[in-house]
């Protein structure tokens, strides 16, 4: 007789990790719309579970047979918490400042050896692991598997992101059983060999997970209960405009519409309240205060990066409130080369970002322009990276650049070029 040997589940039990996502759901109901964003894939290479740039969870099947419910509901946050935080994202910017660093013979902090990407993309992932599970908030229902990394763990001061956490662990932490941690590229933004790529099982765009970003912050700030400081600070810096909307759209009234301040129009919508000493016999109309119609394009190109593409949304949302929500004033277009949406909105959650191809604004630009009402002021979201029309339109033009500012390449040209004069800008990210 053959001896029994105990063989790895060949399928995943699917049920039973839904389950423990729902279960972290009901424990941080503020990250629900990003947890139930995920895409889960099966994986027996998979060790544990991890996630990938585009919004896919892999599990393995081994891992969810064997992890109880709780255990896997703390996994599944803190996988979240990955793309949640843009680790990804984080990760290439770090690595392309060294890289650039490096080139020019110059120091850069924290330290990153660009010449040996795979080993610093765990030692990143170790960090990662470090600022999202520091104040990881632990119940009978919820809670990481036993030997999570944390810093007291590894006998690191208790900072708060993970490029700090960086600057504490040496390539040594490596060696040993930790050398087989891997989040995936939804982390450290490498190469998993398990990962599907851009293709196949629902991927989401930078601009769908950057929309996810904004709506959990503003959750976390709307959450009267209890809700961590990682998570706290991290909604702080997320989804609040550069910009004094309301005070810019004042001053268009004041310049361009009707030289005045304050209620500065006739209308018999709402009776004035001296009609009332005239017993009905005269119908006074009141005094309100003149709306601009106002037109956002929104730059979806694929120059644009998640993080900017949040501050775009962040400005928006100040143009909502600066503008108000009587008659849905503020229309929002994507474009990258060409419109790829047109939306009458109320609030940024409701704004459809599509795109990622080439730039050519003017195209969000004319078709802002042909809309009936023809809108009083055009704002436009950008990183520069754009043609612009060629005359000024018959509407006052605002741009909103993210990013650096341009600089003279070797031609004498501006890189990215600089808007006409005749638009106004302000660079997002500083005092407006």
């Amino acid at each position: 007789m053959n001896a029994l040997t105990v063989t790895e589940p060949d399928v995943l039990d699917l049920p039973k990790l839904l389950a423990a996502r729902h279960r972290a759901a009901v424990a941080e109901p503020y990250l629900s719309a990003a947890l139930f964003s995920m895409t889960v894939v099966s994986d027996r290479s998979v060790l544990t579970m991890a996630v990938d740039r585009y919004w896919r969870c892999y599990a393995s099947p081994a891992f969810v047979a064997a992890t109880p419910v709780a255990e896997l509901a703390g996994v599944w946050l803190h996988e979240v918490a990955h793309l949640l935080r843009d680790h990804h994202g984080r990760a290439r910017r770090l690595l392309e400042r060294s890289r650039a660093a490096a080139d020019a013979g110059r120091p850069v902090r924290p330290v990153f050896d660009p010449d040996q990407p795979h080993r610093e993309q765990l030692r990143m992932n170790l960090a990662m692991d470090c600022e999202i599970n520091d104040e990881f908030i632990a119940t009978e229902d919820v809670k990481l598997p036993p030997g999570a990394v944390t810093p007291r763990r590894l006998k690191l001061q208790q900072s708060a992101l993970f490029e700090q956490y960086l600057e504490q662990l040496p390539v040594s932490v490596l060696h040993g059983r930790m050398n087989w941690l891997d989040c995936g590229s939804g982390a450290h933004d490498g190469s998993a060999p398990w990962e599907l790529g851009p293709d196949g099982a629902h991927p989401l765009s930078p601009a769908q997970a950057d929309a996810i970003r904004y709506r959990v912050a503003q959750q976390i700030r709307r959450s009267a209960g209890r809700v961590s400081r990682g998570w706290r600070r991290w909604a702080d810096g997320v989804g609040e405009p550069t910009l004094d909307w309301r005070r810019l759209l004042h001053a268009l009234i004041r310049r361009g519409l009707h030289h005045s301040t304050g209620p500065a129009d006739y209308a018999y919508r709402r009776p004035a309240r001296r009609a009332a000493a005239l017993a009905g016999t005269v119908v006074m109309p009141s005094l309100v205060a003149p709306q601009p119609t106002v037109a956002v394009v929104i730059d979806t190109s694929g120059s644009v990066a998640d993080t900017e593409l949040g501050e775009a949304l962040s400005e928006t949302t100040g143009i909502i409130k600066a503008g108000g929500t009587a008659g849905r004033r503020v229309t929002v277009y994507s474009c990258d080369a060409a419109v790829q949406t047109a939306e009458d909105v109320c609030t940024a959650e409701q704004v459809t970002l599509m795109g990622g191809g080439g730039t050519d604004l003017r195209q969000g630009i004319t078709r802002a322009l042909a809309a009936n009402p023809r809108p009083d002021l055009v704002v436009v979201l950008t990183d520069g990276h754009t043609p612009w029309p060629d005359e000024q339109p018959g509407a006052r033009v605002v741009a909103g650049l993210f990013g650096p500012e341009p600089e003279l390449d070797e031609r004498g040209r501006w890189r990215p070029p600089r808007p006409p004069d005749w638009v106004e800008t302000v660079r997002l990210g500083e005092p407006g």
